[in-house]
């Protein structure tokens, strides 16, 4: 990966754990920092809750008529874990930085 792009993984799973960057504000960015806390809330309130169970429950259907793609199942498990684990993994990270 480039810098670039770890940079803005960690600028994404910042802004979705919650925690604030440690530099100031700009004046005027309340707007967006409304619009962060909306996607943050949706992500992993009800919506994101109900598509998790969707699609656990389709790889669970998948597993037992035996057309399991193991690798689609492990992606869902994975992509599950990062969601909800989402503040965790970023205050570990936070933690182990400094």
């Amino acid at each position: 990966m480039t810098a670039r792009r770890l940079t803005f993984a960690g600028v994404t799973a910042a802004a979705l754990a919650g925690s604030a960057p440690a530099f100031a504000s700009p004046q005027g960015s309340q707007p967006i920092a409304n619009a962060v806390a909306w996607v943050q809330g949706t992500m992993l309130g009800n919506v994101a809750t109900a598509v998790a169970v969707i699609a656990v429950a389709m790889v669970g259907f998948l597993m037992l008529t035996g057309r399991m793609n193991w690798r689609f199942g492990a992606t869902v498990v994975m992509g599950c874990f990062i969601l909800f684990g989402a503040g965790t993994i970023v205050a570990g990270i936070r933690a182990a930085a400094g």
